[in-house]
């Protein structure tokens, strides 16, 4: 699904260099569940954004399902994330004035999906997170786990290849991230492929792989 070679990201600031990742490749199988780790500065968020393509590797070589992605210009950058990814955040990044189902239809919408195939589509991945009974709620009348499953069925309803998850559980209680994350082994169990960041070790083992960055690095890499 996901193969990358001796990618290398650094960032200017003024006249000095600052590289982040120093030659990192790795292979993702279809249907894995991968979560990074490493310490602060590691690397391990701009790796996450260039497999997300919201960001770009200065060297190095990146096919997702067969795609060149290093190849591909702003256009079809926007179309492969629309197509092949899926996105859960940290803080949810819900719109706060519209529903549930609203919220989840809203990669359809950019999709150019007709409204009534929206709907039921949306309505679909609500189910799936088990919160279809709180679809016309907005999201200041849901509870922190439930906003998160809703992001959760927004990344789903594109039906996507990979779902890229940035600290799933960083603003939930021990309980609702416990929940969650039985969630993502659910849909890791129906052949979702995952790949997660996350700071917390007892959050990584629920995944079947965990890749360890330091000083812009592959350190480890273990299979469990």
């Amino acid at each position: 699904m996901i193969r990358m070679e001796n990618i290398r990201k650094h960032y200017l600031l003024g006249e000095v260099t600052l590289p982040i990742l120093k030659g990192v490749s790795l292979h993702i199988p279809s249907s894995e569940f991968v979560a990074i780790m490493g310490p602060s500065g590691s690397g391990k968020s701009t790796l996450l954004n260039i497999i997300g393509c919201l960001d770009a590797a200065n060297e190095g070589t990146y096919h997702l399902d067969t795609i060149a992605v290093t190849d591909l210009v702003d256009d079809e950058l926007s179309t492969l994330r629309r197509s092949k990814l899926g996105f859960v955040f940290q803080m949810f990044n819900l719109i706060p004035r519209i529903s549930a189902l609203r919220n989840v239809e809203l990669p359809l919408v950019y999709a150019g999906v007709a409204p009534q195939e929206r709907t039921k589509r949306a309505l679909r991945a609500l189910e799936m997170v088990e919160l279809a009974d709180r679809a016309g709620h907005v999201p200041a009348q849901l509870s922190g786990g439930q906003q998160q499953r809703v992001a959760i069925a927004r990344a789903l309803v594109n039906e996507p290849a990979v779902i890229i998850a940035d600290e799933p559980t960083g603003s939930l209680d021990s309980v609702v991230a416990r929940e969650i994350m039985d969630l993502f082994t659910g849909l890791h169990s129906q052949g979702k492929t995952i790949i997660m960041v996350t700071h917390e070790e007892d959050i990584a083992g629920y995944a079947q792989r965990i890749l360890r960055l330091r000083d812009g690095r592959l350190e480890r890499d273990d299979k469990r």
